[in-house]
């Protein structure tokens, strides 16, 4: 889980299991900050629920990304987490891992729980790194998250200074993850179906579901095949130049940066080069790079976004010698969260960050989408702070993240996204 919401960098939303190398500023990798066994028992069912009628074939699915996103191997020790809502998929998941003889442990968590761990444990305890998470980096092989927000402003009126403290007390947690060199499989990216989010793109959640889907099960040979061609004109470019007809006119170098992707198969390639490669995405799709310290002149602007539910008008970032110098925005939503930024004491969150291609053919939103989001073909996105997942080494459990659709972008004057469509 590397995202965030739609503009934001922060997420306190408790998930069961988080891998090291999130885009997203950061929720920790067990329920949360405090959270027990006995807490997170407490929230799993007592039962085993009836198997549902699914979008997908979820056994399948499961052995899919068990075999080819996370290159589970006999003997891995599989973090599983979520909501009990997905419980079906997650137990699919737990025999999926059992069956290639590596062994599943499964965390249930709750919008209910997430909110009481915030709001009902004292600040006092803010500060303190999950010892619980610690030790679940060093004994785990893979971790593995269905990502599904069912509330969108369930954190709506926590202090600033609170969820800074929470902040910086997760990166060593992420650290441990990624010296360890845990796997991760984030299943969500940002379209895991849910009322909210299908209102925000413009669709219906019946439509909303047919999309993540049909992106969950692309063909991942050729998204494969895909990205390693878009990889390599990124690879091969000096300077990239970011526009849009909202004002974005955004420039900087990427010579010499190393390119990932997020193809769906953990290859053999992906395993050696460790970092940000051991992390997959779904539904995956995504070629990405970092920008060169220290360059990014320009203005990069989010015609529409939210936070909390709340919308941010006209977002606009500035940037000088790749920092972020000034950030303007009006909207219901836009003090609350430059309240947030303004409280994460750590320059890091203000550097110009990672460059995001969207190549998966199969997600498209309709023309009319106000908001964006990571993986339609032609889809890009840029953003501040955290980026180890894309190749860099800025490690701050923090990130603005800026989905730009509809936007042209040149490399070394070639166009290879023009109004959102993608020309290589």
């Amino acid at each position: 889980m590397r995202r965030i919401t739609q503009i934001a960098g922060l997420t306190i939303a408790i998930v069961a299991v988080l891998g090291a190398c999130q885009r997203e500023s950061a929720a920790p990798p067990a329920a949360a900050p405090g959270t027990d066994a006995a807490a997170a028992e407490e929230q799993a069912p007592a039962a085993a629920p009836a198997r549902t009628t699914a979008a997908t074939d979820l056994e399948q699915l499961a052995t899919r990304v068990m075999t080819q996103s996370a290159a589970v191997k006999e003997g891995d020790v599989v973090l599983i987490g979520g909501r009990m809502a997905d419980s079906e998929l997650m137990e699919d998941l737990a025999v999926a891992a059992r069956k290639a003889g590596a062994f599943p442990l499964i965390t249930y968590s709750s919008d209910r729980l997430s909110k009481r761990l915030f709001f009902d444990v004292p600040a006092k305890y803010d500060s303190q790194s999950d010892a619980l998470a610690l030790k679940l980096a060093e004994i785990a092989d893979v971790t593995i998250e269905v990502s599904n927000a069912t509330t969108e402003n369930l954190f709506e009126g926590a202090e600033p200074a609170r969820v800074a403290a929470r902040t910086k007390a997760f990166e060593p947690v992420q650290q441990a993850f990624a010296r360890n060199k845990v796997r991760s499989v984030e299943l969500g990216n940002g379209l895991y179906p849910a009322s909210w989010r299908a209102e925000r793109l413009g669709l219906s959640e019946a439509a909303l579901a047919d999309l993540f889907w049909k992106g969950v099960n692309v063909d991942y040979a050729q998204l494969q095949a895909r990205g390693e061609e878009v990889g390599k004109a990124v690879a091969a470019a000096k300077d990239v130049h970011v526009t849009h007809p909202n004002g974005t006119d955004l420039k900087f170098s990427v010579q010499g940066r190393p390119v990932l992707a997020s193809d769906g198969v953990a290859s053999e390639a992906d395993l050696k080069r460790g970092g940000g490669a051991l992390s997959q995405y779904l539904p995956a799709g995504e070629v990405y790079t970092t920008p060169v310290p220290g360059s990014g002149e320009g203005k990069l602007v989010q015609t529409r976004g939210y936070f909390r539910g709340k919308q941010i008008d006209d977002l606009t970032l500035t940037f000088s010698a790749g920092q972020l110098t000034a950030m303007t925005g009006s909207g219901p939503g836009f003090a609350a969260f430059k309240a947030e930024y303004d409280a994460m004491d750590d320059k890091r969150k203000a550097a110009l960050a990672f460059l995001d291609f969207g190549i998966n053919p199969n997600i498209s939103l309709p023309a009319n989408a106000s908001v964006g989001t990571w993986v339609p073909a032609g889809s890009v996105t840029l953003g501040t702070g955290a980026n180890v997942w894309a190749g860099g080494d800025n490690s701050v459990p923090y990130s603005l993240v800026v989905h730009l659709p509809g936007s042209t972008v040149t490399l070394d004057g070639k166009p290879v996204v023009e109004q959102g469509v993608l020309k290589l």
